[in-house]
């Protein structure tokens, strides 16, 4: 049973995933077939973290800035 780590798309009104390339191969799958899937959400090891501590700022303005400032050192 392969795993893989998937992100939601939007398809009219309900949510889609894209099974990678290599899991369909793997898998043998071929258009049409069912599948199980089942759904775990990744966990965000950082909100965990810091959900114990109490900030002036709400947590997801601090890792959004953590995420641009880490981003511009990576594009550099």
């Amino acid at each position: 049973m392969e795993e893989a780590l998937v992100k939601t798309k939007k398809w009219g009104n309900s949510l889609g995933v894209v099974l990678p390339a290599d899991v369909v191969k793997a898998e043998h799958l071929k258009p049409g077939e069912e599948i199980r899937i089942r759904v775990e959400r990744k966990h965000n090891v950082l909100k965990e973290m810091f959900g114990a501590v109490k900030f002036k700022r709400p947590i997801e303005v601090i890792l959004k800035e953590a995420r641009e400032e880490m981003k511009s050192k990576w594009d550099k």
